[in-house]
């Protein structure tokens, strides 16, 4: 099974998640989740438990904020994780945002200091197995600086496209790479 996590913002029903659905059909579950960190992690964590008793095999595609739970989970639970772009260090880089739009619906959200203190709380300091990660990253991504990925990732399996942007163009293009990886 494959859990898609959203980056921020967004929702189960975005774009590269219907890519990811359309693909792998019932083998991807991707929630929509809060914009609140601890409530986002307590979800993805009740979901990768109950898959974990049913014996399922799980990988993980995070992207963006998405990409930084990946981290996190994949190292608690031992799981292997395909990184779209990922915030390495989101804490910092919603820092001076305030007010939000969601991307589906259009609802606004404020992200509050305490929300940048989850995010800091669940950052994995030492990641130990960073084989289990694919690292997916485009340079001319227009929010996020790939560099902060490739130096904190860099025993990852890391493909680096010039060009492309933060959505990640042409994703599906991966999509037998991410199955080999994660359930291979």
């Amino acid at each position: 099974m494959i859990i898609y996590i959203h980056g921020f913002g967004s929702s189960g029903h975005g774009g590269k998640a219907s890519l990811f659905r359309e693909y792998f059909e019932e083998e991807v579950f991707a929630p929509s989740l809060s914009y609140v960190p601890s409530l986002a992690i307590d979800t993805l964590e009740q979901i990768i438990e109950i898959l974990i008793e049913k014996d399922e095999k799980i990988g993980l595609v995070g992207s963006s904020l998405g990409g930084y739970y990946a981290i996190y989970l994949a190292n608690k639970y031992d799981l292997k994780a395909i990184l779209i772009n990922p915030a390495i260090y989101p804490y910092k880089t919603l820092d001076k945002l305030g007010m939000a739009v969601n991307y589906f619906d259009s609802s606004s959200f404020e992200v509050t200091k305490e929300h940048l203190n989850q995010l800091k709380a669940i950052e994995v300091n030492t990641l130990t197995n960073q084989k289990n990660f694919m690292t997916l990253l485009q340079t001319e991504d227009e929010i996020l600086d790939y560099n902060e990925a490739v130096e904190r990732l860099p025993e990852s399996e890391l493909i680096i496209e010039e060009g492309g942007n933060h959505s990640f163009e042409n994703i599906e293009s991966y999509f037998r790479k991410i199955d080999k990886f994660l359930f291979s």
